[in-house]
């Protein structure tokens, strides 16, 4: 802002004050050239009447409406008591005028100049009844018109004046506002991000610690008479915690800075298998680490964004689980992230038979591509809702069905009649949506 801002902002924030010293200012020169222009010579009441005049002003801004029907009634007053012309006390009227045009409301600055007009040609008439020095009718419509006139003229560029200052406080109002909506869409935005990043931690880490304490509980009970099994176990664990590392890094970076994350180069894709390769071998595999060599970083995998889930369902199938996956109809390319969020609902129905189905339960993922939409059923025959004590849903549903409502999309889950547990998602897809190639309908059975 200028200096000339500064100055009008200032100005703005003392009205009343600047309005008090510039009554005083014209006080002081009405004291000193205070004049009765019908030629009375009536000193000390011209001298009253000009104050009388002034003294309202010091209300212009603050209180425009009741400072000009001061003004107004002490300049009809004093019109109809002798004195028609007094200057430079009648000069008040204009400035009055002025500003009840630019602050006040409508109907006070019409009311305003209608009055002023009147009082104009009301001049007239007072002049010729008291034989003042305009002796005819002519000299007397003269002088009604000219002030007429000049009361029109100040109104007319008050009302400029006017319709700058309203632009003006609109354009100011407009960008407070804007500044708002631009801090609430901000924390609205932080919100959603931080419950994005809620759903994908509770989906990264329940999938992969239910992977992980399953299969080292297998491995444990497995070491003495099946050292293979407990050797595949382990793998499976360590493949498990790398990729859910991997998703964690990806999700965390996200929360650090602009300048903090562009400082750390990018872990290549096959940083992790490069680590892995050069690992000791033993005769059943990776035994670990090699000495002194630093731990492998895990790679950073690009997040799954289409209706593949062969991933999945190997990784439930290395967990032990018994899974059968079924594809019905043409597949088609989805919107951007309604891939993952159909990944990480089916992730969460697993991981929920691997939590609460039982043992060995039997797993049926069936993806089916309709005209209109996508739907994924991930139904067991485990026990179901017997595995939950209150009955109300856990947040890995609650998250389901936010992800769903995203996309436009509803998650619906409860207990099947003939036993079991069932998950339904369905995905609105566009039906211009492009085909994928492969296979309209194909059927896995588990391993």
């Amino acid at each position: 802002m200028g200096w000339s801002g500064r100055v009008n902002r200032w100005f703005e924030g003392h009205r009343f004050g600047v309005d008090a010293v510039g009554a005083g200012t014209l006080a002081l020169a009405v004291l000193v050239s205070a004049t009765d222009l019908s030629g009375a010579g009536r000193g000390p009441a011209v001298l009253a009447w000009s104050l009388a005049l002034v003294v309202p002003l010091a209300w212009r801004r603050t209180h425009p409406v009741a400072s000009v029907v001061a003004v107004y009634a002490v300049g009809l007053a004093h019109l109809l008591s002798g004195l028609p012309l007094l200057l430079p006390g009648d000069v008040a009227v204009l400035a009055a005028l002025w500003a009840v045009t630019v602050y006040g409301p409508r109907w006070a600055h019409v009311t305003a100049i209608v009055s002023a007009v009147a009082g104009c040609f009301l001049l007239g008439p007072v002049l010729v009844l008291q034989e003042a020095w305009f002796g005819g009718l002519a000299d007397t419509l003269g002088i009604s018109l000219f002030c007429s006139t000049v009361a029109l003229a100040v109104w007319a560029l008050a009302l400029v004046r006017r319709y700058r200052r309203v632009t003006v406080e609109a354009l100011r109002d407009r960008a407070e506002r804007l500044e708002v909506e631009r801090d609430q869409q901000a924390r609205i935005a932080t919100a959603a991000e931080r419950a994005r990043i809620a759903r994908e931690m509770h989906d990264i880490v329940a999938h992969s610690l239910s992977i992980v304490v399953a299969q080292a509980d297998g491995g444990r009970y497995a070491a003495s008479a099946d050292p293979q099994a407990a050797v595949r176990a382990l793998g499976v664990v360590s493949e498990t915690g790398r990729a859910a590392l991997a998703d964690m890094r990806r999700l965390l970076g996200v929360l650090r800075d602009d300048d903090a994350a562009t400082s750390r180069a990018p872990v290549p894709a096959g940083a992790g298998r490069a680590a892995d390769e050069t690992l000791p071998v033993g005769p059943d595999g990776p035994t670990g680490p090699a000495e002194g060599s630093p731990p492998a970083p895990a790679p950073l995998r690009p997040q799954p964004d289409d209706a593949e889930l062969d991933g999945l369902v190997q990784q439930s199938r290395g967990a032990g689980m018994r899974v059968s996956l079924v594809r019905v109809g043409t597949a088609r390319r989805l919107p951007p992230g309604a891939g993952l969020t159909l990944h990480r609902v089916t992730q969460e129905a697993l991981s929920n038979v691997r939590k609460h189905a039982g043992p060995r339960p039997q797993v049926t993922v069936v993806l089916r591509w309709t005209a209109d939409a996508v739907t994924v059923d991930v139904t067991d025959d485990g026990r179901g809702a017997a595995a939950v004590s209150d009955g109300r849903p856990g947040f890995g549903l609650l998250g389901m069905r936010e992800r769903a409502a995203v996309f436009g999309g509803n998650v619906t889950a409860g207990p099947r009649p003939g036993g079991g547990w069932r998950v339904r998602f369905v995905l609105p897809v566009p039906a211009s949506a492009p085909a994928t190639p492969g296979r309209s309908e194909d059927i896995e059975e588990p391993v």
